[in-house]
């Protein structure tokens, strides 16, 4: 990893406590003489003009933090991932997967990676998903879903050119090991840890209860066909972002070229934190 000597700071806005944390993190990185470009909605938390856009960020730092939640992180991940820009999230919401940082723990895990360890940092690979002469990237995952009408959608599914299922579900779900503890935990589909070759396909709701989620190599790719008219559908990217789906579009999925390295405490595993997140302790 290169020497860090500028760092770019997002905050979610509304976070509890986010000045008292800025203010800190910024008295640790300044007393060692580590430039902090903050985002412009940081710059205004602290009364300063010099906010620079989001979106510009990676381009200019060497480290993004984020203090906020997984939203918040997943805002920026492609951006950071495409400039190979390292992303430590810290956690100021109640869950947290990405941000998985404790406030207690912040300048722990600066100094232990500013001091070279690079146990404490996860590749995390990306999706991309082609829409038509569209290509975006996502970190956690790439859902087909319906509109709040209570009507399923059909949909036909490939992988590898070998046609695998015609569902009807609410939507579809295709994640990262990164991301099979998000939407599709909630569907129902399995957690991977983060460095497993494999995608996840999982199904929403779907009418026919033995279509259930399964995994695949992450060097297949997986291409679905929207079968319904008539219907809003849509493409969501990662939550961020939205597209609108037509009567035989079809979203072709498979491993991006893309990494992004996630920092961790090194006070932490990923067990530790599947055990603190999802209430696995005694």
């Amino acid at each position: 990893m290169k020497k860090i000597r500028n760092v770019g700071v997002v905050i979610k806005p509304h976070a509890p406590n986010i000045r008292d944390v800025l203010s800190e993190l910024l008295e640790f990185l300044e007393g060692r003489r580590i430039a902090c470009l903050l985002e412009e909605a940081a710059a205004e938390k602290l009364d300063r003009s010099d906010g620079v856009r989001r979106e510009d960020l990676p381009s200019r730092t060497d480290l993004i933090v984020v203090l906020g939640g997984d939203g918040t992180l997943l805002s920026v991940a492609r951006l950071a991932a495409k400039e190979n820009v390292p992303v430590m999230g810290v956690n100021l919401g109640s869950l947290g997967f990405l941000t998985e940082v404790p406030v207690g723990e912040m300048t722990l895990a600066l100094e232990a990676l500013l001091s070279g360890n690079e146990g404490i940092v996860s590749p995390r690979w990306l999706l991309e998903a082609k829409l038509g002469d569209k290509v975006f990237h996502c970190l956690n995952d790439v859902v087909i879903n319906k509109s709040a009408l209570a009507r399923m959608v059909q949909m036909r599914i490939w992988v590898d050119g070998l046609e695998v299922a015609v569902p009807r579900a609410d939507g579809l779900i295709i994640a990262t090991p990164t991301g099979s503890t998000a939407y599709s935990l909630s569907a129902g589909g399995p957690i991977l840890q983060p460095h497993i070759p494999a995608v996840i396909i999982a199904p929403i709701c779907p009418h026919t209860l033995t279509f259930r989620p399964m995994v695949v190599s992450s060097t297949s790719t997986v291409r679905v066909r929207l079968l319904t008219g008539g219907e809003e559908v849509y493409l969501t990217l990662d939550g961020q972002r939205g597209v609108n789906l037509e009567k035989g579009d079809e979203v072709e999925v498979r491993r991006s070229g893309l990494e992004l390295e996630l920092i961790s405490s090194p006070r932490r595993n990923y067990f530790h934190l599947l055990k603190e997140k999802l209430g696995w302790g005694e």
